[in-house]
Protein backbone atom coordinates (compact mmCIF):
# COMPACT_ATOMS: atom_id res chain seq x y z
CA UNK A 1 0.00 0.00 0.00
CA UNK A 2 1.09 3.60 -0.58
CA UNK A 3 2.47 5.56 1.86
CA UNK A 4 0.57 8.97 2.14
CA UNK A 5 2.27 11.91 2.23
CA UNK A 6 2.22 14.48 5.10
CA UNK A 7 -0.04 17.11 2.71
CA UNK A 8 -2.64 14.08 2.17
CA UNK A 9 -2.87 13.64 5.68
CA UNK A 10 -3.34 17.19 6.69
CA UNK A 11 -7.11 18.76 8.31
CA UNK A 12 -8.65 21.28 6.88
CA UNK A 13 -11.08 23.14 9.27
CA UNK A 14 -13.97 24.65 7.74
CA UNK A 15 -14.18 28.70 8.29
CA UNK A 16 -17.06 29.35 10.95
CA UNK A 17 -18.43 32.37 11.89
CA UNK A 18 -20.68 32.75 14.82
CA UNK A 19 -24.25 34.19 14.10
CA UNK A 20 -25.79 32.93 17.26
CA UNK A 21 -26.41 36.07 18.70
CA UNK A 22 -28.33 37.20 15.57
CA UNK A 23 -29.60 33.79 15.07
CA UNK A 24 -30.45 33.68 11.29
CA UNK A 25 -34.00 32.86 10.00
CA UNK A 26 -34.27 30.27 7.33
CA UNK A 27 -35.16 32.74 4.89
CA UNK A 28 -32.05 35.08 5.47
CA UNK A 29 -29.90 32.24 5.30
CA UNK A 30 -31.46 31.02 2.41
CA UNK A 31 -30.81 34.96 0.33
CA UNK A 32 -27.35 34.34 1.79
CA UNK A 33 -27.19 31.27 -0.31
CA UNK A 34 -28.75 32.58 -3.42
CA UNK A 35 -26.03 35.97 -2.97
CA UNK A 36 -23.60 33.85 -2.65
CA UNK A 37 -23.58 30.24 -4.94
CA UNK A 38 -19.65 30.10 -5.51
CA UNK A 39 -19.63 28.95 -1.32
CA UNK A 40 -20.75 26.41 -0.40
CA UNK A 41 -22.40 26.71 3.30
CA UNK A 42 -23.93 24.80 5.76
CA UNK A 43 -25.36 25.95 9.44
CA UNK A 44 -25.06 24.26 12.69
CA UNK A 45 -28.08 23.55 15.26
CA UNK A 46 -26.27 26.78 17.18
CA UNK A 47 -26.56 29.37 14.69
CA UNK A 48 -22.38 28.94 13.47
CA UNK A 49 -22.72 29.96 10.06
CA UNK A 50 -20.11 27.28 8.31
CA UNK A 51 -18.51 27.58 4.88
CA UNK A 52 -17.46 23.84 3.84
CA UNK A 53 -14.18 23.60 1.93
CA UNK A 54 -14.65 22.26 -1.98
CA UNK A 55 -14.00 18.95 -2.40
CA UNK A 56 -11.00 17.63 -3.54
CA UNK A 57 -10.90 16.77 -7.50
CA UNK A 58 -10.04 12.56 -6.13
CA UNK A 59 -13.06 13.04 -3.94
CA UNK A 60 -15.33 14.54 -6.66
CA UNK A 61 -14.98 11.27 -8.69
CA UNK A 62 -15.44 9.04 -5.46
CA UNK A 63 -18.42 10.81 -5.12
CA UNK A 64 -19.88 10.78 -8.25
CA UNK A 65 -19.25 6.65 -8.40
CA UNK A 66 -21.04 6.90 -5.31
CA UNK A 67 -24.34 8.77 -6.64
CA UNK A 68 -23.98 6.66 -9.13
CA UNK A 69 -24.33 3.54 -7.66
CA UNK A 70 -27.22 4.97 -5.19
CA UNK A 71 -29.33 6.12 -8.06
CA UNK A 72 -28.99 2.99 -10.48
CA UNK A 73 -30.47 0.73 -7.60
CA UNK A 74 -33.09 4.03 -6.70
CA UNK A 75 -34.42 3.81 -10.15
CA UNK A 76 -34.85 0.07 -10.39
CA UNK A 77 -36.56 0.38 -6.88
CA UNK A 78 -38.52 3.46 -7.35
CA UNK A 79 -39.34 3.66 -3.48
CA UNK A 80 -36.89 7.18 -3.05
CA UNK A 81 -35.17 9.19 -4.47
CA UNK A 82 -31.54 10.16 -4.47
CA UNK A 83 -29.54 13.64 -4.10
CA UNK A 84 -26.40 14.94 -4.41
CA UNK A 85 -24.09 16.96 -2.48
CA UNK A 86 -25.54 20.29 -3.35
CA UNK A 87 -28.56 19.49 -1.90
CA UNK A 88 -29.31 21.39 1.66
CA UNK A 89 -31.69 20.22 4.21
CA UNK A 90 -33.18 21.81 7.43
CA UNK A 91 -33.32 19.41 10.48
CA UNK A 92 -35.74 19.00 13.08
CA UNK A 93 -32.33 21.17 15.43
CA UNK A 94 -32.35 23.74 12.47
CA UNK A 95 -29.25 22.65 11.40
CA UNK A 96 -28.99 22.75 7.35
CA UNK A 97 -26.99 20.58 5.96
CA UNK A 98 -25.73 18.73 2.61
CA UNK A 99 -24.58 15.29 2.91
CA UNK A 100 -22.58 13.86 -0.05
CA UNK A 101 -25.38 11.58 -1.05
CA UNK A 102 -28.99 11.47 0.49
CA UNK A 103 -32.21 9.57 -0.15
CA UNK A 104 -35.25 10.14 0.61
CA UNK A 105 -38.24 7.97 0.80
CA UNK A 106 -40.50 8.88 -2.18
CA UNK A 107 -43.87 9.47 -0.34
CA UNK A 108 -41.62 12.13 2.21
CA UNK A 109 -40.73 13.89 -1.07
CA UNK A 110 -44.47 13.95 -2.63
CA UNK A 111 -45.57 15.35 0.44
CA UNK A 112 -44.06 18.49 -0.09
CA UNK A 113 -45.90 21.43 -1.54
CA UNK A 114 -44.09 22.43 -5.04
CA UNK A 115 -43.18 25.65 -3.08
CA UNK A 116 -41.18 23.90 -0.29
CA UNK A 117 -39.63 21.30 -2.73
CA UNK A 118 -38.49 24.54 -4.04
CA UNK A 119 -36.51 25.50 -1.18
CA UNK A 120 -34.43 24.44 2.32
CA UNK A 121 -37.32 22.38 3.60
CA UNK A 122 -37.69 20.43 6.86
CA UNK A 123 -37.05 17.14 5.17
CA UNK A 124 -35.01 14.31 6.72
CA UNK A 125 -33.09 11.82 4.44
CA UNK A 126 -33.94 8.35 5.24
CA UNK A 127 -30.17 7.73 4.00
CA UNK A 128 -27.07 9.34 4.22
CA UNK A 129 -23.37 8.88 2.80
CA UNK A 130 -20.21 11.13 3.76
CA UNK A 131 -17.26 10.62 2.15
CA UNK A 132 -14.04 11.63 3.83
CA UNK A 133 -11.69 13.56 1.82
CA UNK A 134 -8.23 14.47 3.13
CA UNK A 135 -9.50 17.75 3.88
CA UNK A 136 -12.24 16.88 6.39
CA UNK A 137 -11.33 16.26 9.65
CA UNK A 138 -12.87 12.85 10.84
CA UNK A 139 -13.75 14.40 14.59
CA UNK A 140 -16.22 16.73 12.61
CA UNK A 141 -17.80 14.23 10.32
CA UNK A 142 -18.23 11.94 13.16
CA UNK A 143 -20.12 14.15 14.97
CA UNK A 144 -21.99 15.38 12.16
CA UNK A 145 -23.36 11.31 11.41
CA UNK A 146 -23.84 11.85 15.18
CA UNK A 147 -26.35 14.66 14.26
CA UNK A 148 -27.93 12.74 10.94
CA UNK A 149 -29.13 10.19 13.44
CA UNK A 150 -30.47 12.01 15.90
CA UNK A 151 -32.82 14.13 13.61
CA UNK A 152 -34.31 11.20 12.18
CA UNK A 153 -31.97 9.69 9.13
CA UNK A 154 -32.29 5.91 9.57
CA UNK A 155 -28.92 4.79 8.04
CA UNK A 156 -25.78 6.80 7.39
CA UNK A 157 -22.35 5.61 6.17
CA UNK A 158 -19.11 7.89 7.19
CA UNK A 159 -16.68 5.99 4.32
CA UNK A 160 -13.29 6.76 5.10
CA UNK A 161 -10.66 5.81 1.77
CA UNK A 162 -8.02 7.28 4.03
CA UNK A 163 -8.28 4.55 6.31
CA UNK A 164 -10.07 2.17 4.24
CA UNK A 165 -13.00 1.63 7.24
CA UNK A 166 -16.87 2.51 6.81
CA UNK A 167 -18.86 3.79 9.68
CA UNK A 168 -22.24 2.82 9.77
CA UNK A 169 -24.86 4.66 12.14
CA UNK A 170 -28.17 2.93 12.53
CA UNK A 171 -31.11 4.37 14.17
CA UNK A 172 -31.02 2.64 17.44
CA UNK A 173 -27.88 4.90 17.55
CA UNK A 174 -25.24 1.71 17.51
CA UNK A 175 -22.40 2.21 15.21
CA UNK A 176 -20.21 -0.66 14.01
CA UNK A 177 -17.09 0.45 12.01
CA UNK A 178 -15.79 -2.33 9.39
CA UNK A 179 -12.44 -2.46 8.04
CA UNK A 180 -11.28 -2.35 4.80
CA UNK A 181 -15.01 -4.41 3.78
CA UNK A 182 -15.88 -5.58 0.53
CA UNK A 183 -19.26 -4.89 0.34
CA UNK A 184 -21.88 -2.49 2.40
CA UNK A 185 -25.86 -3.50 2.27
CA UNK A 186 -28.33 -1.07 2.93
CA UNK A 187 -29.70 -3.18 5.43
CA UNK A 188 -33.54 -2.71 5.97
CA UNK A 189 -33.57 0.54 4.57
CA UNK A 190 -32.02 0.70 0.82
CA UNK A 191 -33.61 -3.27 0.35
CA UNK A 192 -31.00 -5.09 -2.07
CA UNK A 193 -28.55 -2.47 -2.46
CA UNK A 194 -24.46 -3.02 -1.67
CA UNK A 195 -22.10 -1.59 -2.31
CA UNK A 196 -18.54 -2.38 -3.68
CA UNK A 197 -16.55 -0.03 -1.20
CA UNK A 198 -13.08 -1.06 -2.47
CA UNK A 199 -14.28 0.53 -5.81
CA UNK A 200 -13.42 3.70 -3.81
CA UNK A 201 -10.46 3.41 -2.24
Amino acid sequence: MATQTRTELIDYVPTVFDFSPLRLTDEQFENLCRNHPDLNLEMSAEGELIIVPPTLPDTGWKNSDLITDVNIWARKDKTGIVFDSSSLFTFPNGAKRSPDVSWILREKWDALSEAEKKRFSRLVPDFVIELRSSSDALKTLKKKMAEYIENGVRLGWLIDPLERKVHIYRADGSVEVLDNPEMVAGEDVLIGFELNVREIW
